[in-house]
């Protein structure tokens, strides 16, 4: 009986550090995320390239979907604080962040190895890229046209500028939105492949 209470609390000791070791794990990613988040490399128009997804993307791939969206959802948070779009960005943010990491995060928790990885992060850039065009479609766009008095006619007039066969919303954002997304969400995964490997025992806790 002793020796099973001992085992029992072995157990329970093991659970309770890893669940904190998971937790400062979720707050450094979440914080460094957030960070990211302000550093904006101007792309196509309005849309800006940030590399913020990159520690939630990772730290997916290393605790799991949940603790991943756990990440997404800090960040977003974080990112209220220096909000110039009244929340609206972040709530779009949160979504295809949401939409990259939940496939990824699955598939790659049932097929671990690199071809779940690059697997999952393919379908997720793919999910995300749709999340992407309904969120401009139906919520940023139609933000920016009130916030800024910027008529959504003068915003598919600037990428008709860009590609004179945009005549309407639905074009604007699938021939703009759309493949910007696929680039943001393959650099991702790109670096994301580089960089998981030399830093899994740094995100596993081995490294601490």
């Amino acid at each position: 009986m002793s020796n099973l209470k001992k085992k029992i609390s072995t157990h329970m000791n093991q659970k309770s550090r890893l669940a904190v070791r998971d937790m400062t794990t979720i707050a450094i990613l979440a914080a460094l995320a957030a960070i990211l988040f302000m550093i904006e490399i101007p792309i196509v128009l309005f849309y800006k390239l940030d590399l913020s997804s990159l520690p939630v993307l990772l730290g997916t791939f290393a605790l799991g979907p949940i603790q991943g969206l756990l990440i997404q959802a800090v960040k977003s948070l974080l990112g209220l604080l220096h909000s110039s779009s009244q929340g609206v960005g972040e709530l779009a943010d949160f979504i295809m962040g949401a939409a990259m990491l939940l496939p990824a995060g699955f598939i790659y928790r049932f097929v671990r190895n690199r071809k779940g990885a690059v697997l999952g992060m393919a379908v997720g850039t793919l999910v995300a890229t749709v999340a992407g065009v309904l969120s401009n479609l139906f919520i940023m766009i139609p933000f920016y046209s009130v916030a800024f008095g910027m008529p959504v006619e003068m915003i598919v007039g600037m990428g008709a500028e860009l590609i004179p066969a945009i005549d309407s919303e639905f074009k604007f954002v699938l021939l703009i939105t759309a493949p910007f997304n696929i680039f943001k969400w393959v650099v991702i995964s790109v670096l994301t492949g580089f960089a998981y490997k030399p830093l899994s025992p740094l995100l596993h806790g081995k490294g601490r």
